[in-house]
């Protein structure tokens, strides 16, 4: 059992850099700047559906935990080339919120105040964007790492959405609830354990558990996606003959996951698998051109895939604004 993660890394965070939405087309699109100047949310139409980004905040992470199975020379020069930091990957925290019909689906909930205290944003964002948390009717969990799942609690540990139905994989369930977990792991991920389960346990909250082609709704539906963790899933959305696949942490970084397909990162807890993973999405996606949203990617981290002999690229969508 592989479990890369860990406290150490996740911890080690950097001043704020600001947050920029990147420019991309066919979409109607509005700005949210909560204090900061930081977009906390962006709108824009799949088909039928309207589709929300709405933004947790961002992590501040070292850069040694990218392309683990790489020269770290060839690592940080890549950085240098593609104007990045060497130092600090600064990742973003992109919620998909789904309107369709008189449904509203969200994807993760973020990690609410107890991680780091640049996250945990998502509720106040939401707000922002004119979305009211209580009208949620779906809460779909692509993963249970902290940054996806620990703000489904309240300060009193209930669930923040008591009314909404919760849908987790059965796979990633049944992996983070085994007995005596927390003693197998290292002591740096025992935490990660211990909120996971207290994640999944928490009052309120009555799980339904998905497998690969898992109907939400209809128009929206899951994918295994593991590596990441043993049960990852990706959430697909497909409206009016359009389809966006939120990747969850399938992919979580806009330059090195394209360009260099086979370097996996510390927090893949497979990294073999997350490459299998992540090969099979890259030809999905962009041989049928699907739209593609990165959990991490630079805010609001919407585009497409585009395939360059061996290696691929993220190319974000052109918004028209009003």
């Amino acid at each position: 059992m592989l479990l890369r993660p860990t406290r150490r890394a996740f911890l080690k965070t950097a001043a704020a850099m600001p947050a920029f939405a990147l420019p991309g087309a066919q979409a109607l699109a509005s700005l949210g700047a909560p204090e900061g100047g930081n977009p906390g949310f962006f709108r824009f139409t799949l088909g039928e559906a309207k589709i929300t980004v709405v933004s947790d905040g961002y992590l501040g992470l070292s850069v040694d935990g990218l392309g683990v199975n790489a020269d770290p020379a060839e690592v940080q020069a890549f950085l240098a080339k593609h104007f990045l930091s060497t130092e600090t990957n600064y990742s973003h925290t992109n919620h998909i919120h789904i309107e369709i019909g008189d449904a509203r689906v969200l994807v993760d909930v973020g990690s609410g105040n107890r991680f780091l205290e640049t996250a945990g944003r998502v509720w106040a964002n939401m707000e922002a964007a004119g979305l009211d948390p209580a009208a949620i009717t779906h809460v779909v969990i692509t993963h249970a790492h902290p940054d996806h799942i620990w703000g489904i609690r309240d300060d009193f540990d209930e669930a923040i959405l008591p009314d909404a139905k919760y849908f987790i994989g059965e796979t990633e369930k049944n992996f983070w609830m085994q007995d005596g977990l927390a003693s197998q792991v290292s002591a740096d991920m025992q935490q990660f354990v211990v909120g996971a389960q207290n994640s999944i346990e928490v009052d309120g909250a009555e799980w339904e558990l998905m497998q690969d082609g898992t109907e939400i709704l209809p128009g929206v539906r899951v994918i295994d996606t593991p590596g990441h963790t043993p049960g990852h899933m990706s959430v697909v959305v497909e409206s009016g003959g359009q389809q966006l696949i939120a990747l969850g942490d399938a992919m979580t970084h806009a330059y090195t996951n394209f360009a260099h397909p086979g370097w996996y990162n510390e927090f893949d807890m497979d990294g073999d698998q997350a490459v299998k993973t992540r090969m099979r999405l890259l030809d999905m996606v962009a041989a049928d051109r699907m739209a593609v949203l990165g959990y991490h990617f630079p805010f609001p981290g919407v585009g497409h895939v585009m395939r360059e002999g061996d290696t691929y690229s993220f190319v974000p969508a052109l918004w028209k604004f009003d």
